[in-house]
């Protein structure tokens, strides 16, 4: 089974072994690259990317495309750093672990991550605005192909500005958003290297990648 570029998860389970928390940077780095930077890549900057590249079709509505595949991108993103997985807990199931999550527990993965992971708690300074981007925006676009008023998508925005909260509107530049998604990625690069406890949680989540 791939789970980043041509990586295998028999490559993960050969490569991991040789990852120990709190040592061998150079090792995390080629984590980082081999694995998580390739998954990315692969299954959300190249999509994006493609949707973006035809200027001629740039205003006629790809970017709920594009914020769709962002706030699943969001959601990875969080459960990579607590080092989470979601599992549909059926009845008979047994109950959630220490490392699971299940319906009803994304609105607070969003907000974890809106609130805490740099550069958004510069805009989404409270809970309920991080809540609402959830509701209206994410289960919108998920389940109504719709973001709900007062939010909208435009594609550019001013220099370093992802969203504009107005009286009338709350935009969203989609363009500028993907850029503050490549901020806290490179931020969350730094930590991986350092911090084991982050280490740990990135081998929790690629362990689950793979089964």
């Amino acid at each position: 089974m791939r789970i980043a570029g041509d990586k295998t998860d028999l490559d993960w389970d050969a490569f991991k072994t040789g990852l120990v928390s709190g040592e061998s940077p150079d090792l995390w780095e080629e984590a980082f690259e081999v694995y998580f930077s390739k998954r990315l890549k692969t299954r959300y900057f190249k999509p994006i990317q493609l949707l973006r590249a035809k200027r001629n079709a740039e205003y006629e509505g790809e970017g709920f495309a594009i914020v769709t595949i962002q706030c699943s991108l969001i959601e990875f993103l969080e459960t990579t750093v607590q080092g989470i997985s979601f599992r549909l807990a059926r009845t008979g199931d047994p109950p959630l672990g220490p490392f699971e999550y299940g319906i009803g527990h994304s609105g607070a993965i969003f907000r974890s991550f809106l609130r805490n992971r740099q550069p958004f708690p510069t805009v989404f300074t409270n809970d309920s605005l991080a809540d609402d981007f959830y509701s209206s925006v994410r289960c919108g676009l998920l389940h109504e192909a719709r973001t709900k008023s007062p939010w909208i998508i435009r594609a550019g925005g001013p220099e370093g500005m992802f969203v504009e909260i107005t009286p009338a509107e709350k935009i969203i530049y989609r363009n500028r958003f993907q850029d503050a998604l490549q901020i806290f990625i490179m931020m969350y690069k730094a930590d991986l290297l350092s911090n084991p406890a982050t280490q740990d949680a990135f081998v929790r989540k690629f362990n689950s990648l793979c089964i």
